[in-house]
């Protein structure tokens, strides 16, 4: 694994450009602070493995350049949380959010207290992928010509949209359209949206911030997203694009192609709640026990009762019941078994150089 960390600033925005490629996926992340911002507080995420990769963009707020902190910091917890968890992926990337937004909430002290991110990530894993989501950053899907927002803003204005009190076009130029109602950092209990989609080869993943569908409809990401142009030529279009119309806030992208796909995942593709975002206890709470375990306690109420009532058989008895809970322990591990393989963590001991990539996009830092 490679960590590559590079800077944006109005007006450059080719030599920003970095890129990852597997036989799955094509990738590029740019991040630009935009014609009226002197401080980039937006962050971008881009680790690439076999079979797809994490990708993400945190956009940052609170004063002091307490933004840029919260919005990096998050991507590093994320990436870490994400990378050493366990378990099926969609609960897997819900946990590394809510350890992301309790990196930032603990870290809300002093000077930098008040401060927060959004959060919008993509896990692509052989067939499908899971979007994570806290506020107003956003995902898009591109397939075969249409375009799908695979995120719902979570901010006052777009409550009101889904309320029916403000139109698509109010919103849009609406005095608070930049007030988000949920972001990593504001309690220990994140609320999130998650959503798993199958994708297919030829699909086309756009993850941005604000800065970018401030300023830019649906249509004109549509036509852009259209082009046959790699990854890092089109985010390089789509930074000038929003700069171009006044670029008001910091503006990241990062753009990924599929190139082929895996099987269908063995877990089941989570959907968004109607209500809005759900709190992640939610995908913490633990489900009850399945057939297996309905039997193994079966078998040892039997045996103990057979036991008692049987003493002359006892010794019989509970070597039946200790062979048939041997057998059932078995069942257990041959369940578990293709899910652990199918789990596996990604390599992180890979040497530089070898077409994987961990990339965080932060101002102030320069690439080697």
């Amino acid at each position: 694994m490679r960590r590559t960390v590079s800077s944006g600033s109005a007006g450059t925005t080719s030599a920003g450009v970095r890129t990852a490629s597997t036989a799955s996926v094509a990738a590029a992340v740019l991040s630009d602070s935009g014609r009226e911002r002197e401080l980039n507080e937006d962050a971008a995420l881009m680790v690439d493995f076999a079979g797809g990769g994490l990708f993400a963009v945190a956009d940052g707020m609170g004063g002091h350049a307490a933004g840029e902190v919260a919005s990096r910091l998050a991507l590093d917890e994320l990436c870490a949380a994400y990378t050493y968890g366990s378990g099926p992926t969609p609960r897997r990337l819900a946990q590394a959010v809510q350890a992301a937004n309790l990196a930032v909430y603990r870290q809300a002290t002093g000077h930098e207290a008040g401060m927060g991110t959004t959060l919008a990530a993509i896990l692509v894993e052989g067939g499908a992928a899971v979007v994570a989501n806290v506020g107003d950053s956003r995902v898009y899907l591109y397939r075969a010509g249409s375009l799908s927002r695979l995120t719902r803003d979570h901010s006052w204005v777009a409550e009101q949209v889904r309320l029916g009190f403000l139109s698509e076009q109010e919103a849009r130029d609406h005095q608070w359209r930049n007030v988000v109602s949920n972001a990593l950092g504001g309690d220990e209990k994140v609320r999130l949206d998650l959503l798993g989609v199958r994708i297919e080869p030829g699909d086309r993943l756009l993850v941005c911030s604000d800065g970018l569908t401030v300023v830019m409809e649906d249509d004109d990401l549509s036509t852009l997203l259209a082009e046959h142009a790699a990854p890092q030529d089109l985010s390089v279009r789509l930074v000038e694009s929003a700069n171009a119309r006044g670029g008001p806030d910091n503006i990241t992208v990062v753009v990924v192609d599929i190139l082929q796909t895996g099987p269908k995942p063995r877990y089941a593709l989570p959907t968004l709640h109607p209500v809005g975002p759900v709190s992640i206890t939610t995908f913490e709470t633990p489900k009850r026990g399945g057939l297996l375990s309905y039997v193994t306690l079966g078998v040892l109420y039997l045996t103990l009762f057979g036991m008692i009532v049987l003493p002359a058989w006892r010794t019989i008895i509970a070597c039946l019941g200790v062979a048939s809970l041997a057998v059932l322990l078995l069942l257990v591990v041959a369940r578990r078994l293709p899910r652990r393989t199918a789990a596996r963590r990604p390599d992180r001991t890979t040497e530089p150089g070898s077409g994987r990539a961990d990339l965080v996009v932060t101002p102030h830092e320069q690439a080697d």
